[in-house]
C-alpha cells in the first residue's frame, strides 16, 4: 500500500531542485507526492534561511500540523537551510518533529525514516558529508515539464556580511561534468525543453570533465547545448566577480543560451559593497555589464537590492537609484536589510530605522517597476520564440516563457505544453506579455 508524501518548499529554485529529489529518494519507501497535506502520511518542510522571520516562519507552520499529527500520527520532518542552522532547536522547541535533515544530507532521509520507525524516537542530520550527496541519488522518476531545474554548483565561498548561505550550505562544490550531462539528458528524454543550471554561486563552477580537466560554467553550458531535445538554457544565481570571460563568450556564442542573466549588485554605493564583502565595486559591476552587453546585445538583466544595509546613508542609497538608472534592469528583487544570526552584519553599528528602511525600499521599487514595464513595453511589435508551458484563465488561453522570462500570455487551439512558436507581442503589462501567434508551432520533442 502506497504512502503519501507531502512537501512544502521555500525559497530559492535550488530548494525546487531538493524537494523534487527528496520525492525521489523516498518513493523506494512506497511514497508518492501528493499536493493535499491532510492525506499526507509524511509531511517535509524544505526550508529557506534567507528572508527575514525564516525561522519563526517555520515554526508557524510546524504549529499547524501539531493538530494533524494529533489525528493521524503522522512522520514530519524539517529540511532545508533552516534545519542546517538551528536542528537542535528545532527538535526542542517542537517535539512533534521526526526528523530534521540539512540540504547536504537528504539523500540520507530512508535510513533516517527507518531509525525512527525502529525506535520511535527522533533523528537528526546535519552533517556535510565528505562524499557528495548526488553520488547517492537515485535516477529521478518525478514527472518532468517543458522546464526542468538542473543543480550544477552548491555552496559558497563568498561571506557576504548579511549572509547564512556559507554556514548552512557549506563550501562550494561543483559537479562531475558527465554526471549534469547525464542527468540533462535524462531530463530531456522526460520532455524538459529548457534547463535552469542551479547554484548559490553557479557562475563559480568548476567541475572535472572524464579527462580530470576543469571546466567553467562557459564549457559546460556549450557541451550542454549539443543535447538534442534542450532548446534553451538559463543559469542562476551568479556573483559578479565569477563572471569568467569564457561565459561572457558563451553569452556571444551559445544559441541556446538564453539572452537574460540574474547578476545581483545589492547596492550601488562602494562603502556599502565593501562593508557587505562583496568584493567588487559599482564601476567593476557597470564594466561587467558593458561587456556583456558588447557580447550579446540583445541581454537583459535582473538583479538583488538591498536596502537599509547597516551604515548605509542617504547617499549611499542614493548611489544604488543611479546605478539602477544607469543599468536599467528588465527586473529586479529588493529587501529591506534584516539581521542573520550568526552573520557578522548582524553585530554592525548604525543599524538603520525600520522607517528609513520602508521608504527606501517603496523608493526603489518604484523605479525598477518602471523599469520593467519599460522594458516589456520595448517588447510590443517584436517576434520571439515562446516555450508554452501552462493553461492561462480563459478559455483557450496559454501562457509561456519568452526568451526574457517574462511570462506571455496567448490564444492557441489545441494542446501546445512543451512547443515553442512564434509570437508577435500585441500588449504588454508590468508582469506579463500579450501575443498572438504568427507561424504554426513545432512539435515537442520525444519524451
Amino acid at each position: 500500500m502506497s504512502k503519501k508524501l507531502f512537501i512544502k518548499t521555500y525559497g530559492c529554485q535550488m530548494n525546487v531542485y531538493d524537494s523534487a529529489r527528496m520525492a525521489d529518494v523516498l518513493a523506494p519507501l512506497g511514497y508518492e507526492p501528493t499536493d493535499q497535506v491532510d492525506l499526507a502520511d509524511m509531511v517535509i518542510l524544505n526550508t529557506c534561511h534567507i528572508r527575514e522571520r525564516a525561522s519563526e516562519k517555520t515554526f508557524h507552520e510546524l504549529g499547524r500540523l501539531k493538530a494533524l499529527k494529533a489525528k493521524r500520527n503522522i512522520t514530519i520532518a524539517v529540511a532545508g537551510c533552516v534545519a542546517q542552522a538551528e536542528g537542535a532547536e528545532i527538535q526542542r522547541r517542537q517535539p512533534l518533529v521526526d526528523i530534521v535533515v540539512g540540504p547536504q544530507a537528504y539523500h540520507r532521509l530512508p535510513e533516517m525514516v527507518a531509525k525512527i520507525s525502529r525506535a520511535r524516537g527522533h533523528a537528526l542530520d546535519t552533517d556535510f558529508p565528505a562524499d557528495s550527496k548526488f553520488d547517492h541519488l537515485p535516477q529521478t522518476d518525478t514527472p518532468v515539464g517543458p522546464t526542468a531545474f538542473l543543480t550544477v554548483q552548491e555552496g559558497c565561498d563568498k561571506f557576504c556580511t548579511f549572509c547564512v548561505v556559507p554556514y548552512t550550505r557549506g563550501a562550494e562544490m561543483s559537479r562531475p561534468v558527465d554526471a549534469i550531462l547525464a542527468e540533462a539528458r535524462h531530463l530531456a528524454d522526460c520532455g524538459a525543453r529548457e534547463i535552469t543550471l542551479l547554484g548559490q554561486n553557479v557562475n563559480a563552477y568548476h567541475g572535472p570533465d572524464a579527462d580530470g580537466q576543469s571546466l567553467g560554467l562557459g564549457d559546460l553550458i556549450r557541451r550542454l547545448s549539443d543535447i538534442d531535445g534542450i532548446e534553451r538554457l538559463r543559469y542562476t544565481t551568479s556573483h559578479p566577480r565569477d563572471m569568467a570571460d569564457d561565459l561572457i563568450l558563451a553569452h556571444r556564442d551559445c544559441e541556446k543560451l538564453m539572452p537574460f542573466l540574474h547578476l545581483p549588485v545589492q547596492s550601488g554605493s562602494d562603502r556599502i559593497l565593501a562593508a557587505m564583502n562583496r568584493q567588487h565595486d559599482a564601476a567593476s559591476y557597470l564594466n561587467l555589464v558593458d561587456r556583456l552587453r558588447q557580447a550579446r546585445p540583445d541581454i537583459a538583466l535582473s538583479s538583488d537590492f538591498i536596502v537599509g544595509f547597516p551604515g548605509e546613508t542617504d547617499a549611499d542609497f542614493q548611489a544604488t537609484l543611479d546605478l539602477i538608472r544607469q543599468v536599467g534592469y528588465a527586473q529586479a528583487y529588493s529587501f529591506k536589510y534584516s539581521p542573520r544570526p550568526g552573520t557578522p552584519a548582524e553585530l554592525m553599528a548604525a543599524q538603520v530605522p525600520e522607517p528609513v528602511k520602508e521608504e527606501r525600499l517603496a523608493k526603489l521599487q518604484a523605479l525598477i517597476v518602471s523599469q520593467q514595464l519599460a522594458f516589456n513595453q520595448a517588447q510590443i511589435g517584436k517576434v520571439f520564440g515562446v516555450l508554452f508551458d501552462r493553461r492561462g484563465r480563459r478559455e483557450g488561453q496559454w501562457i509561456g516563457r519568452s526568451p526574457y522570462l517574462q511570462s506571455v500570455h496567448a490564444a492557441i487551439n489545441g494542446e501546445p505544453t512543451g512547443k515553442i512558436a512564434n509570437v508577435k507581442i500585441l500588449n504588454a503589462g508590468p508582469n506579463s506579455l500579450t501575443g498572438e501567434i504568427i507561424d504554426t508551432m513545432e512539435p515537442a520533442c520525444a519524451a
